[in-house]
């Protein structure tokens, strides 16, 4: 009994001892499932903050912004006798947003005052300078600027640059737009106002303040309606950095914890930059504005380091909301915003008193919305591109600040899209006249720079380029390269050699012949070398075409800078050859350059973010004509004008001013060209349709017409053509091209290339038609 006892005890002891290691079993197992559980909830916790802490330190620490490059017009430069009335001064001030304050308070402000401007002009740095700001007094007379007077020195100054109308912007994929600032450069007055309304606790606290979200919460509460935000500048920072708009749980966890990494890993100061050159301002059309820097610009057309009290609070006032506080479209919203930040700014003494009332007692004075579009003029920044894509990347061009100057001239720019849309407006009225396009080229006559480009006929529109890419026949524009090559071999032709203008058959092979005819199915006869291309007969030109070689004509057009390969049939001597209106322009650039090529070009140089010239674009020429033929060449394209194709220009000029140019048409008046130039400016003009139908427009009725409205508004330097040393004059009779030799009742003096001038053994010194062309010089004016 005692064994039996035993052993029941000794069982009795083993399941109490079993319940034990059971109970002692399953809290080891709660015990380690709750710190396995725990290990990978902070497994995953540094995991994520580990992932938060690379992407913040990655984007703070890289490439933190892409910032567009900016492509600026010419700059207008002011000088005494500068032919600029002040109210086309004023509206290009107005077009570089200056704006109006009698007391020129910062830069970029101006006032007029009756035949005087003043204005305070904005610091720049140039491509080849920087230049301060300077404050200057502009008087006008009727006709232009009389004298640029220094207002700080009374003293008068020789020439004035503004600061070029920016046109556009290469932008990255995301449209954002800024100007980068530095904290130092930031105005003391932005960062006290920021800290007032902001963050009063901002140098305090650890990236997210508790105090700051009590303290907004109690305002809510008193004014009864959402007045104050709890989010630290670090949150904000945060939130417009790394994060979307979305209001969620999951994204305010998200912001307070990148905040405190941020906090922790950079100072105040480097996340108050930040801050400063990241937080959304407003809206330019599809583009963002971010910044104060840009804002400054965008809203009052000022560096933000020069803008007073109250215009500093209005842009202060636009953090709680770009689109709430819009001054332009919510002005007394603003104004009351604005002056709620003037009042926490004297709550926290960063301003007096005094100062409070006087910045709330101005207007909001913004200028008006200067919407600047990425593409202002789409054709011209189109070549821009082009030019800029063979030497550089994309993203470099999209993303580094860059700054690109450019040859344009928004004055001729405007007077070239005036003319355009006037003219073909008034020529659709004429029969068959209808569904017009257009594209033109203006340069600087002296330096192949171009001054306007007009790639159709809408300002805004984009797409086909037809001053770049629109390959049409040229017609008679090919006339002067033809006589061009003839001169060259001067024991053959002459200004003055007799050329028959008579019906010609040219035999093709296959039995393709050809027989052209001139415009006005009429033979002229025998005429002049000059006066077959003063009226352009085609069948004297292609006579002379055929006798020197239609290959020769193709060589003298690839001198003059033509590339693209042409078909040397016998029907390229009048114009069969295709090319577009940019590479017209280049021949005739060279005609204007006395035979020198000059590269057309549109970009000055190109500057880094930083002020550094990476890339300039010289003035660079080389001879490729003899300047003797195409002094000859040019004296008959004057002619052109006067008693030729060209000659209705001369009701908008004087008789002197020395127009050079031709006409072109093409089959079926298809074509309507115009290419010419003046002592400063030349234009190429094509007007004809895009489906190639006949536009019912001679050279002459349809782009002289543009040519002339144009160059009119433009223009202020007659031509002057200089002979070189190998020229020799010669008197000769129009009528039968033999020389005067004391008949001089119809002579007229000739250009002819030194060794195949005629002898004149009683030249006409004191001719009748001398005498008339020397009295009309006296008496009409250069301009």
């Amino acid at each position: 009994m005692a064994e039996k006892s035993k052993k029941q005890g000794s069982g009795r002891y083993d399941n109490n001892n079993k319940k034990k290691v059971t109970n002692k079993s399953t809290s080891h197992w709660f015990r380690n499932s709750v710190l396995v559980s725990l290990g990978a909830v902070a497994f995953v916790l540094l995991s994520y903050l580990g992932y938060l802490d690379y992407n913040v330190r990655t984007q703070f620490e890289g490439k933190r912004w892409a910032i567009p490059a900016r492509v600026y017009a010419s700059p207008v430069e002011l000088y005494s006798g500068y032919n600029l009335t002040a109210a086309k001064f004023e509206a290009l001030l107005q077009t570089l947003h200056y704006r109006q304050d009698v007391r020129l308070s910062s830069e970029g402000t101006y006032f007029k005052n009756g035949s005087q401007v003043s204005i305070k002009t904005r610091e720049f740095t140039f491509w080849d300078q920087a230049q301060p700001s300077a404050v200057v007094r502009v008087n006008f007379t009727a006709s232009g600027i009389a004298n640029i007077v220094d207002a700080t020195q009374t003293k008068d100054l020789a020439i004035v640059r503004l600061d070029p109308v920016q046109i556009g912007s290469l932008y990255p994929t995301i449209k954002e737009d800024r100007i980068l600032i530095k904290l130092e450069e930031a105005p003391d007055a932005l960062i006290k106002g920021l800290l007032a309304s902001e963050d009063r606790d901002f140098y305090q606290h650890i990236g997210i303040s508790f105090k700051g979200i009590a303290r907004a919460m109690w305002m809510n509460v008193l004014a009864g309606h959402m007045v104050q935000g709890g989010s630290t500048i670090t949150q904000q920072l945060v939130k417009n950095f790394y994060l979307t708009s979305e209001r969620s749980l999951n994204r305010k966890v998200k912001e307070a914890l990148m905040a405190l990494i941020l906090e922790y890993r950079y100072s105040k100061d480097e996340i108050l930059e930040a801050y400063l050159n990241e937080i959304y301002l407003g809206q330019d059309g599809a583009s963002a504005v971010h910044g104060f820097g840009l804002a400054s610009e965008f809203y009052f057309g000022s560096s933000l380091k020069d803008l007073p009290l109250e215009h500093i609070a209005s842009l202060i006032a636009l953090v709680r909301g770009p689109s709430e506080y819009d001054p332009r479209r919510y002005p007394d919203r603003s104004l009351q915003r604005r002056n709620l930040v003037l009042e926490e700014m004297e709550n926290e003494a960063y301003i007096t008193k005094e100062q409070a009332a006087a910045a709330r007692a101005k207007p909001l004075n913004v200028i008006a919305n200067t919407h600047r579009s990425s593409n202002r003029y789409p054709g011209f920044l189109d070549l821009v591109k082009r030019q800029l894509k063979q030497e550089y990347k994309e993203e470099d061009l999209t993303s580094q600040g860059l700054k690109i100057f450019t040859t344009l001239d928004t004055l001729v720019q405007d007077a070239l899209e005036d003319s355009l849309s006037k003219k073909l407006s008034q020529l659709e009225k004429l029969p068959k006249a209808s569904d017009l396009e257009a594209a033109a080229v203006v340069t600087r006559r002296d330096s192949g720079e171009i001054a306007a480009l007009m790639s159709g006929r809408e300002v805004g529109g984009s797409g086909f380029n037809r001053a770049l890419d629109a390959v049409r026949p040229i017609g008679s524009l090919i006339k002067p390269v033809v006589y061009l090559t003839a001169l060259e071999y001067p024991n053959k032709y002459t200004i003055t050699t007799p050329v028959s203008d008579t019906a010609i058959l040219v035999k093709g092979s296959g039995g393709n012949d050809w027989s052209p005819k001139n415009y006005d199915h009429v033979e002229h006869g025998v005429v002049g070398f000059h006066t077959a291309l003063a009226h352009s007969y085609n069948l004297a030109t292609v006579r002379i075409g055929m006798d020197i070689g239609v290959a020769r004509v193709a060589k003298t057009l690839r001198s003059m800078g033509i590339t693209r390969p042409v078909d040397l049939f016998p029907s390229f001597l009048l114009g069969a050859a295709q090319l577009t209106p940019m590479e017209v322009t280049q021949i005739y650039q060279t005609l204007a350059g006395d035979g020198f090529a000059t590269p057309l070009k549109g970009i000055r140089a190109v500057v880094s973010a930083e002020g550094t010239r990476l890339q300039s674009y010289p003035f660079t020429v080389r001879q490729v004509l003899d300047p003797a033929v195409t002094y000859i060449v040019n004296t008959i394209l004057q002619e052109v004008m006067h008693e030729g194709t060209g000659r209705s220009a001369y009701q908008s000029f004087p008789w002197n001013y020395g127009l050079v140019g031709k006409t072109g048409t093409t089959n079926d008046a298809k074509d309507s060209w115009f290419a010419g130039y003046t002592g400063d400016y030349l234009s190429v003009v094509w007007i004809g349709r895009d489906d190639n139908k006949p536009a019912g427009l001679t050279g002459a009725t349809g782009a002289l017409q543009v040519w002339t409205s144009l160059m009119k508004q433009i223009s202020t330097q007659p031509v002057t053509l200089i002979p070189p040393d190998n020229i020799k004059m010669a008197w000769v009779d129009p009528a039968n091209g033999l020389l005067a030799n004391g008949n001089c009742s119809g002579a007229r003096q000739y250009p002819f290339v030194a060794g195949s001038a005629p002898e004149e053994s009683s030249p006409c010194i004191d001719s009748p038609v001398n005498r008339v062309e020397t009295l009309i010089n006296e008496l009409l004016p250069n301009n």
